[in-house]
């Protein structure tokens, strides 16, 4: 599933207020700077910060290098 590159223009995070990275493949939203990941849920993006999900070191360096 694709999310609209219009939607992904102005869709941030909510706890730093900066650009997202979406990660098709593990349908999330990538915050790199936090280490944090939003779930994408039947295409819609969770983006609250309770629902957010630390991503460990491995992980980090596979979202980045994409």
């Amino acid at each position: 599933m694709s999310l609209d590159p219009e939607l992904l223009a102005i869709l941030a995070c909510p706890e730093d207020k900066e650009n997202l990275i979406y990660i098709a493949e593990d349908e999330v939203l990538y915050n790199p700077r936090l280490h944090k990941a939003y779930d994408i849920r039947n295409g819609i993006p969770v983006l609250l910060v309770s629902e957010s999900r630390k991503v460990s070191d491995e992980i980090h360096e596979r979202y980045t290098n994409l």
